[in-house]
């Protein structure tokens, strides 16, 4: 009797230290992970260490669960049981994006280029061209209708991805205060007690307490494409192996299961490999690559060309008002204006036709 109150008393003396483990700002701010830090293989021994120990460790208990008090403690210090979502460029840069990045700039250039020959030959000349001012307002709407409609594809593609965030379960059961009841994933905190059946995501990492024929799809984790067995004894010195171990986001689709939660959010195996896939920059695709080197080819074809034939019309006796011009004229003329409206028309059906094969385009290059 006498060593079962000293574990009763250890058990309460850690429950109710438990909430003030950490209240200041300044401690429960936490140091930004690494890329390095990302690409190392989970380091944990929750799945590993005796259930009661794990109990005890986040003061919870299978019976009763975690007070609210705890919960509340918990949620200011861990945040939101939810992954953080990579940062995003403002819509009205993405647009500009559109507008002025890649062969656009180039089409820019050319127009603004064919409006300072319309001016240069306005204050020359008393009957102006105004060819050239009508090249560059083309040019300037070609842009601009190519540019818009690219936006508008890549945004409602946007859209559609961010409709697979609800693949996220809503609400799940938890015991607390000996009560269970449904609780929105996003309130989850560790050591709860959850329950699972099969047709659920799981809604954190948890290690099983006990379960019943319980099998998960760890397909967008692991990549094994046959459902895994899980059950509360088996257990691998590499968590993700470990069969006592069940994660965030993946699908139970056989039996039923008790766990505790170990890890949330940004904490889980699949907030790590968020984390890590959005720390790689952006590379440039082939067709980026290829449209910058035409551009670099034609801009210097153009401009080689333009210097050759503004000296000739110098050594010809022209004004250099008239050889700059000329110059202008000859730069634009060499520019495809066309070929912006084609490849983005072209990559808009692929990106359509890829559609129907169940098949989403993000970015059109």
């Amino acid at each position: 009797m006498k060593g079962s109150s000293e574990d009763g008393a250890t058990a309460v003396e850690e429950v109710v230290a438990f909430p003030k483990r950490k209240t200041s700002q300044r401690h429960s701010r936490r140091k930004k992970p690494t890329l390095d830090d990302l690409r190392r293989e989970m380091r944990m021994d929750e799945h590993l260490i005796p259930l009661q120990d794990l109990m005890a460790r986040f003061g919870t208990s299978q019976e009763h669960g975690l007070t609210e008090q705890q919960v509340l403690e918990l949620r200011r210090r861990d945040g939101p049981n939810s992954i953080t979502p990579p940062k995003q460029l403002p819509e009205f840069l993405k647009f500009l994006k559109n507008m002025v990045g890649g062969f656009a700039l180039l089409l820019w250039a050319a127009a603004i280029m064919s409006v300072v020959a319309y001016g240069i030959q306005q204050a020359t000349s008393d009957n102006g061209d105004v060819s050239n001012l009508f090249l560059g307002i083309v040019l300037i709407a070609v842009v601009l209708v190519t540019g818009a409609f690219t936006y508008y594809q890549e945004a409602k593609s946007e859209r559609i991805m961010k409709s697979f965030l609800k693949l996220t379960p809503e609400c799940t059961m938890v015991l607390r205060d000996g009560r269970r009841s449904q609780v929105e994933v996003d309130r989850l905190v560790v050591g709860d007690i959850v329950d699972v059946t099969f047709g659920d995501r799981l809604p954190a990492d948890i290690r099983v307490i006990k379960c019943s024929g319980f099998k998960v799809d760890n397909s967008s984790l692991t990549g094994e494409s046959e459902p895994q067995s899980r059950s509360a004894n088996g257990h691998h010195e590499n968590p993700l192996e470990s069969r006592n171990m069940a994660f965030y986001s993946t699908s139970a689709v056989e039996g039923t299961c008790t766990g505790i939660v170990v890890k949330t959010g940004d904490n889980t195996a699949m907030g790590r490999i968020a984390r890590l896939t959005g720390s790689i920059p952006a590379e440039k695709t082939t067709l980026q690559l290829e449209i910058e080197h035409f551009i670099n080819l034609i801009s210097i074809f153009a401009v080689a060309v333009g210097v050759i034939f503004f000296a000739i019309a110098i050594s010809l006796g022209y004004h250099w008002l008239e050889a700059i011009v000329f110059l202008i004229g000859i730069i634009t003329a060499n520019v495809p204006e066309g070929l912006l409206p084609t490849l983005t028309v072209c990559l808009t059906l692929t990106a359509q036709r890829m559609k129907a094969k169940n098949c989403l385009v993000r970015k059109l290059e």
